[in-house]
């Protein structure tokens, strides 16, 4: 069997060269750990996103209408954002490997109450709990672009949160699949297996993230405020993030519908498999974190709201059915996913390039606006589809694309200042003690006690569009 030290080493954690003088000198995160992160913030985002395929389904299975089933991903959606406000600024002062292994283990079991759920109302509780548990996943990416090298963050992130996206998508089809070849029960059993091994797994190969020191929980939960209050640049890009999340969600609740619908007649199974169409957005997750370490955000960010605008032209034709609606859906969603997913990269890329000391907090901040808008245009789609269909809502979707274009046209001509800022208070650190040599309980190095200082040297944001 692999000791932790072997695994420490097999994950890019051991690296001597990162202790040269005595000083922790980081080095490149590896491949392995990078791709690991990526998984477990894939299935952990994935747990809010299985029920959208199944939710005729599970309407049908449990004798309520579409509109209430729907509530179902808007339940799991307002757990994940209280968690995201309430549990992640934690990953600023809380040791993250147990953090992490903790609230995988604790979502294995909400998603088998989850599968246990003899009625409407005892799922939505259950699939609430879910949520609040799977923001983990928006305690790693904050992780890992503290344990990442300067010159990688924004790749590193990209990588991430590909992962991320990735989860979203898949989750669809492995959800639709396992639906329709056993019940919808059968996929929160899959999903709490997966929790499992991952908790598993992380709490072995894993490094020490220490905070370099504790502040009182009410003190940390005032500084998220602080800083959306000081910081104009951290108000944007909330508001951007809300709306990207919020066209996002709308196609994905209400392509279910449309799917399930008369004009194309699937099942869950071939639901579930447009999931694989979303994928190929996950590419720009990459590409757009290399373009931020280069400095090219702004550039990002103009172009993935253009696209997202675009996308809803496109979308709309998929309510005629036939050949032309189907290949329509499958660019719009090609389109729309690589919008979203290229315009969160550049939201983290800048954001955490302006306050390095509080990437979790800053994650909090920009998250909770994200899934806020995700939770109101879920409700909303629900409620709107069957009054005025497809047609109505790709207008919404259209008309919050518009809405995140013209939020940015104040940045483009009044920008928010982008420099980093010293932090302002000794009492947090984001960029904690990381111990990149502890790969496990017997991992740890006893003379790993210093602080190791790091100073980010993020390239200089070019200020046109």
């Amino acid at each position: 069997m692999t000791s932790a030290s072997g695994q420490g080493e097999y994950f890019g954690m051991n690296d001597p060269e990162s202790r040269k003088g005595g000083i922790g000198v980081r080095s490149p995160l590896s491949r392995a750990m990078v791709l690991l992160l990526a998984v477990v913030c894939g299935a952990a985002v994935a747990n809010i996103y299985y029920a959208q395929p199944l939710l005729p389904v599970i309407s049908k299975a449990l004798g309520v209408s579409e509109g209430a089933g729907g509530l179902i991903v808007t339940s799991s959606q307002v757990g994940y954002a209280l968690s995201l406000a309430l549990l992640v600024p934690l990953g600023d002062v809380l040791e993250r490997r147990r953090l992490v292994s903790g609230l995988l283990a604790l979502s294995a079991v909400a998603l088998l109450g989850a599968a246990a759920s003899p009625s409407l109302g005892a799922l939505y509780a259950s699939v609430a709990l879910v949520g609040v548990t799977s923001a983990v996943a928006q305690i790693v990416v904050p992780m890992a672009a503290s344990l990442a090298a300067d010159h990688e963050r924004g790749a590193v992130v990209g990588t991430v949160m590909s992962g991320l996206l990735i989860g979203i998508m898949l989750a669809r089809t492995v959800a639709g699949m396992l639906a329709q070849f056993g019940n919808w029960r059968l996929v929160y059993v899959f999903a709490a297996g997966v929790m499992v091994v991952l908790a598993i797994v992380l709490r072995r190969v894993l490094p020490l993230v220490r905070p370099a020191a504790k502040t009182p929980y009410p003190q940390l939960l005032r500084s998220v405020a602080t800083l959306v209050r000081t910081e104009s640049l951290l108000r944007r890009r909330m508001a951007l993030a809300a709306v990207g999340m919020g066209a996002f969600t709308v196609l994905w609740t209400a392509s279910s519908f449309l799917l399930a619908g008369p004009v194309y007649g699937y099942g869950p199974a071939i639901i579930g498999l447009f999931g694989l169409v979303g994928v190929v957005g996950a590419a720009a997750a990459t590409v757009a974190g290399r373009l931020a370490d280069r400095g090219r955000a702004r550039q990002v960010t103009t172009g993935g709201l253009i696209l997202l605008t675009a996308s809803w032209g496109v979308l709309v034709l998929a309510g005629r059915g036939g050949p032309l609606g189907l290949g329509a859906l499958m660019v719009g969603i090609v389109a729309l996913n690589m919008a979203q997913q290229a315009l969160l990269i550049s939201h983290q890329s800048v954001l955490y390039r302006r306050v390095p000391h509080a990437r979790s907090r800053v994650t909090t901040a920009l998250m909770v606006s994200a899934f806020a808008g995700s939770t109101v245009t879920s409700a909303l789609t629900a409620a709107l589809y069957p009054v005025v269909g497809w047609a109505g809502v790709s207008a919404l979707g259209a008309a919050i694309a518009l809405i995140g274009l013209a939020i940015w046209s104040l940045e483009l001509f009044r920008p928010s200042p982008a420099e980093p800022v010293a932090d302002p208070s000794a009492g947090v650190a984001d960029g904690a003690d990381v111990d990149v040599h502890a790969a496990g309980p017997s991992g740890a190095h006893p003379d790993d006690t210093h602080p190791r200082p790091h100073t980010p040297e993020i390239p200089q944001e070019t200020s046109h569009a």
